[in-house]
């Protein structure tokens, strides 16, 4: 679904909307109408993000949550009503946001950043805004952008406190180089326990309030709007962060260190990527790939599938053959002893997996824009996006 209306070319009439800002130097309201962005998270940040980006004129935004709205959003959502408890977050910031400025383009979207967010689809926007909630779905975007090749901007807020962060690839710090040793530790073991459910995965909530989270996201859109100004506002902040204390108003900037042996640090040419039907087996794209590399390759997926439940106890196995971030701890236990069964992960496709060469994209559960990669025993890798010559927008809109 989307909530649309035609980008002004703006000018500096003084009735015009936009008048005011126009009047920066540098401001360049044209570049804004023509931008797209991607904001992943509808919650507090999420609200003020896309509030921000609607009345500075952003041409096309995109909001992706996968929750609805509860009772305690309302004191710290400026777009949420009482009426809405219930309703699916990104429909309800859309419409909401679409009744500040006509004259943007809204797309929500419902879904999990992990499944929807891919270096394919990042590519069709400017930049991307965060407003998530914990290390996993950050960690995902940050590589999504990063092998896309476009700049992120990450908020975080607890109580009075907040911290805005800006990463550019492929020269900057990415999100993944700021995360000390007890982030990794906690990160492992979640990711070791990987079938949490949302409610786990949220016993961790934070305390937040709607003036954090105003500060917070009022620097990420700021941020935003120079960095789709950059090459005529010499004002870098990337790999950098600014934190927040509203107990006391102290803040202060840190630079972060880049970790060249950071393993986020992939890059794709997807200018040179070509589109792969997703309704066209794996054999065939698996023969592109071997065509232009110009000999045996493998396949690279972005997703860990889950080839196979088995179940210990009863001596049962069944094929399964779907996104690993798909499978919830009630689907993975075993239907007639109630044990959790165990999993067969699988990311790479070789030759001899007949049975997965035989199967298409989308009986594997991947979506438009993920990105499948080519890769021959020397390394050299040559990348193809599912369903690339698609219009993001109309995919996004519809979801179909």
């Amino acid at each position: 679904m989307a909530i649309e209306g035609e980008p002004l070319a703006v000018g500096l009439e003084e009735e015009d909307r936009y008048h005011r800002q126009s009047l920066i130097t540098w401001w360049d309201q044209r570049r804004l109408a023509e931008a797209r962005v991607l904001v992943v998270g509808a919650g507090a940040l999420g609200n003020e993000l896309v509030k921000n980006l609607s009345l500075t004129g952003v041409g096309t935004i995109v909001v992706l949550d996968m929750d609805r709205v509860e009772n305690s959003n309302l004191s710290r959502c400026v777009l949420f009503r009482e009426g809405d408890e219930g309703a699916e977050k990104a429909t309800v910031v859309a419409h909401r946001a679409a009744e500040l400025n006509s004259e943007v383009r809204l797309v929500p979207v419902v879904g999990d950043a992990r499944l929807v967010v891919s270096p394919g689809l990042v590519s069709h926007f400017d930049l991307v805004l965060g407003g998530l909630d914990n290390r996993e779905a950050r960690l995902h975007v940050n590589q999504a952008c990063w092998k896309a090749g476009r700049p992120w901007v990450d908020g975080a807020i607890e109580g009075l406190m907040g911290m805005m962060r800006v990463f550019v690839p492929p020269d900057s710090a990415c999100y993944e180089c700021t995360m000390n040793a007890e982030d990794q530790r906690l990160l492992a073991a979640r990711k070791a326990c990987s079938l949490l459910t949302r409610e786990q995965m949220l016993a961790g909530r934070v305390p937040t309030t709607a003036t954090s989270a105003a500060v917070i996201a009022g620097l990420q859109v700021q941020e935003a709007i120079k960095l789709l100004h950059r090459d005529t506002v010499d004002a870098d902040f990337a790999g950098r962060g600014f934190a927040f204390n509203g107990l006391t108003h102290d803040s202060y900037v840190v630079t972060y260190r880049r970790r060249e042996e950071c393993l986020s640090h992939d890059s794709y040419d997807l200018d040179d990527a070509a589109p792969h039907d997703r309704e066209r087996p794996l054999a065939e794209l698996l023969e592109h790939g071997r065509e232009r590399l110009g000999g045996e390759v493998a396949l690279d997926l972005e997703q860990e599938l889950v080839r196979t439940l088995g179940c210990a106890a009863c001596e049962e196995e069944i094929e399964l053959n779907r996104p690993l971030l798909e499978l919830t701890a009630a689907a993975a236990a075993c239907p007639r002893c109630g044990a959790e069964r165990r999993l067969t992960p699988q990311q790479t496709i070789a030759a001899a997996d007949e049975r997965l060469l035989a199967l298409t994209p989308t009986d594997l559960g991947l979506r438009p824009f993920d990105v499948v990669t080519a890769r021959d025993a020397a390394g050299r890798r040559a990348h193809f996006v599912l369903d690339g010559d698609r219009d993001p927008l109309a995919w996004l809109e519809t979801g179909a």
